[in-house]
């Protein structure tokens, strides 16, 4: 007796080239952080934690639960060239479940007043190009540096970052 789907190799490798590829396009993302020259990066944490709460605790989810309406795709004949006709069946297409929370926006900006108020600005950090990510020594940025047009991320698989200048 099998309990539940069996996975082929097939199945298998699609699942890993899908992993692949999301930590691909992680990978080659902008950083999009609060900044603050001069940081540490473990303060960063703990402000960003502590304003996300804030906001959560001052404009609370409220996930709402629509369902679009069912689409009933009538009966209809189809006929080939010799003049041999079959009816098709009329069919209803199911209408979706969509959730969302009328609150996310202005819990965001919430947020990001609360940052703001800390010293904090909304950055997006390009990634660096690959010869620049190369030839970085590896390491992880624990204060952040002042930021110029030349600068760029390269992401660290543990989930952190090292901000460095392109050459």
């Amino acid at each position: 007796m099998t309990r539940g789907p069996v996975q082929t190799d097939a199945m298998q490798q699609k699942i890993t080239l899908l992993v692949i590829a999301l930590a691909t396009v992680t990978a080659c993302a902008p950083l999009n952080t609060y900044y603050r020259t001069g940081v540490s990066v473990d303060r960063l944490n703990r402000d960003t934690t502590a304003c996300e709460v804030k906001a959560l605790r001052d404009v609370p989810a409220s996930v709402q639960v629509r369902r679009t309406p069912p689409e009933f795709v009538p009966a209809y004949k189809r006929c080939d060239s010799a003049g041999n006709c079959t009816i098709v069946p009329g069919y209803v297409i199911p209408g979706e479940t969509i959730t969302f929370d009328p609150n996310d926006g202005l819990r965001k900006r919430v947020e990001g007043q609360c940052m703001a108020d800390k010293g904090y600005a909304p950055v997006s950090i390009p990634p660096c190009p690959d010869h620049v990510a190369k030839a970085a020594t590896v390491g992880k940025t624990r204060t952040l540096p002042t930021l110029t047009p030349k600068s760029c991320v390269i992401r660290n698989r543990d989930g952190s970052f090292q901000i460095v200048a392109r050459g």
